[in-house]
C-alpha cells in the first residue's frame, strides 16, 4: 500500500489512536491514522548494527569534542613519536603543537570500524582486529569548512567483495583487513576516497564511559530484560542518574518496549547529547593523557599523531550544527528475497549522500533535481504538550500541497524546538521543509522514522506559531 495519510473510504475523516502523553482520544474535526513501515520484522536485523553504530558515533563524538578515541591510539604512524614514555611526559600543549605542524590540511575521509570480539585474542594484540566489522562509519573531516560529517553503513549492507562475491559488507575486514574494507567502501560509494582508517575492538564503549566518569541521563522507564544468547542482562531503574560504562551499554541496548529499535536509536541519541554535555566539564581535559594510554589497546589506525591532534582541534572548533550524521539510504530485504537478510542500498539516495556529505569538487557535483516535498515520505511525531499537534501539522502540510505524510507515536518527552530530521541524507529537502514550516531546526542525524525521508518532530515553537496564525 502506498504510504501517506490514509483516508477512510467515503469520508474525509481520519482516525488517530489514543494520544500517548495523556491517554486521551484526540477526536476532532479532522484526524489522522498512524501509519508505520514493517519495523517489527526489520528490528532483528537493525538491532545488531544500531548498538555498534551508536558506539562509533559516540566514539567520533568524543573525538569531535575532545579527541578521545580517534586520538587514543598507540600504533602511531606517519612519523609520529611512538615511544610510550615520551607520550606520558608530553603536555597537552605539545600534542596541539604537533597537530598544527603535521595535521590534516584538507578534507579527509576516515573509515571507523567496530570489530567483533575474537575469542581468545589478547587485548592489545593484532588478533583482536581480525574479525568481522559489526558496522562502519565513514567520517569526513574538513578543516577548511570546520565541519564533520558521519555516514553510518549498516553491517548487513549488500556488496560485492573480491573472492567472496555478493555478501555483507561486514566480511570485508575479516577477509582483507582495513585495506580491503576501505576498498569496498570506496567502491560502494561510487569511488569516494578513503584516506585513513580506525578499527576499534569490543570493550571500548564501556571503558570509555568509565574513564569519563560516567554519563548523566534520564531513564524514562523501568528497564528489565535478559537474553542469554546475546549476553544481555539489563536492569535499570527510572529517573535522572549517572550511568557507568556497563549501565550505559544497558541503556543503549534496551529495546523491549513499544518503540523497539526506534526507541533504542532515540535513547542512544540522548546518550550522545548527555555525553557531549559531560565533555564540556574542564576536568575531563586533565584526563586525556590517561585516556590516551588506557584506550590504546582497543584501537588500531593509520592516522599520524599530528593528524589525530588536528582532528581534536577541529572538534573543539566545530559547532553542533556542523556535526552531521546520516544513515546509508536503503531498505531491509524481504524474507524470501535472498538466502540471507541484507540492507539493500538505495543508489539514488547514496548519490545524494555522497553529493551532500562527501563531495570534494563542486565542478563534479551531481546534478540532482530541486527537492519536491510531494515526492518524499514525511513522518510527523508530536513532541509538544498539545495532544492535537500532529493532526494540526498534517492538516497544515496538506494545505501546502504535501500529502505523502504519516503520523508516528508521540515522542515521550516535550521539547521546545521543532526538528526536521534528515533521515536519508536530503539536506536541501529538509531546508525546504523547514522554510515551509516557518520554524524549527534541521537535524542531520537520521534518528527519525526509519521509513521516512524526513521526520518532523513537533516542538512548542511550532504549536505556538500555529495558534497565533489561526
Amino acid at each position: 500500500m502506498a504510504r501517506g495519510v490514509e483516508r477512510i473510504s467515503g469520508s474525509s475523516q481520519l482516525k488517530k489512536p489514543v494520544n500517548q502523553k495523556n491517554g486521551q482520544n484526540t477526536a476532532n474535526s479532522k484526524q489522522y491514522r498512524v501509519l508505520r513501515g514493517d519495523t517489527a520484522t526489520a528490528g532483528a536485523t537493525a538491532s545488531r548494527w544500531l548498538l555498534w553504530s551508536f558506539t562509533f558515533i559516540l566514539v567520533t563524538m568524543v573525538s569531535a569534542t575532545l579527541g578521545a578515541t580517534l586520538a587514543l591510539v598507540a600504533p602511531l604512524h606517519g612519523g609520529a613519536n611512538t615511544d610510550n614514555t615520551d607520550r606520558h611526559e608530553r603536555s597537552l600543549a605539545d600534542w596541539f603543537r604537533d597537530g598544527l605542524q603535521y595535521g590534516i590540511t584538507g578534507p579527509t575521509n576516515v573509515l571507523v570500524m567496530g570489530i567483533d570480539e575474537v575469542p581468545g585474542a589478547s587485548p592489545g594484540s593484532e588478533a583482536i582486529f581480525a574479525s568481522r566489522s559489526d558496522t562502519m562509519l565513514l567520517m569526513r573531516v574538513d578543516p577548511d569548512q570546520k565541519n564533520i560529517n558521519i555516514l553510518s553503513i549498516p553491517r548487513d549492507t549488500q556488496v560485492d567483495i573480491p573472492e567472496l562475491g555478493i555478501t555483507k559488507i561486514n566480511h570485508a575486514n575479516w577477509k582483507g583487513g582495513a585495506e580491503l574494507a576501505s576498498q569496498v567502501v570506496s567502491q560502494t560509494l561510487n569511488g569516494v576516497t578513503v584516506e585513513r582508517y580506525v578499527r576499534i575492538s569490543t570493550g571500548a564503549f564501556r571503558e570509555l564511559v568509565d574513564l569519563l566518569g560516567g554519563v548523566e541521563v534520564y531513564v524514562p522507564q523501568r528497564m528489565k530484560y535478559e537474553d542469554q544468547t546475546q549476553k544481555l542482562n539489563i536492569d535499570l531503574q527510572p529517573g535522572l542518574q549517572t550511568l557507568n560504562g556497563d549501565q550505559a551499554e544497558q541503556f543503549a541496548r534496551f529495546r523491549n518496549d513499544q518503540y523497539g529499535d526506534i526507541g533504542r536509536a532515540q535513547r542512544q541519541q540522548a546518550l550522545l547529547k548527555a555525553l557531549r554535555k559531560r565533555l564540556t566539564n574542564p576536568l575531563v581535559l586533565t584526563r586525556l593523557p590517561k585516556i590516551f594510554t588506557v584506550m590504546q589497546k582497543y584501537v588500531d589506525t593509520n592516522l599520524s599523531l599530528g593528524e589525530m591532534v588536528s582532528m581534536v582541534q577541529l572538534g573543539l572548533q566545530t559547532k553542533p550544527d556542523e556535526l552531521k550524521m546520516v544513515l546509508l539510504p536503503g531498505r531491509f530485504s524481504g524474507p524470501d528475497e535472498f538466502e540471507a537478510s541484507y540492507w539493500i542500498m538505495d543508489p539514488e539516495g547514496m548519490e545524494r549522500v555522497v553529493q551532500n556529505y562527501f563531495q570534494t569538487d563542486s565542478t563534479t557535483a551531481l546534478s540532482l533535481d530541486t527537492p519536491d516535498l510531494q515526492n518524499l515520505k514525511i513522518a510527523i511525531q508530536n513532541a509538544s504538550s498539545q495532544p492535537e499537534a500532529a493532526s494540526w501539522m498534517a492538516s497544515y502540510l496538506e494545505t501546502q500541497g504535501i500529502s505523502n505524510i504519516y503520523i508516528e507515536d508521540d515522542w515521550p518527552d516535550t521539547q521546545s524546538q521543532t526538528q526536521v530530521i534528515v533521515q536519508r541524507g536530503d539536506l536541501e529537502a529538509a531546508k525546504t521543509l523547514q522554510a515551509t514550516l516557518g520554524s524549527g531546526h534541521v537535524e542531520a542525524d537520521s534518528t527519525g522514522s526509519l521509513e521516512s525521508d524526513l521526520t518532523i518532530r513537533i516542538g512548542e515553537d511550532w504549536v505556538e506559531a500555529h495558534r497565533q496564525g489561526q
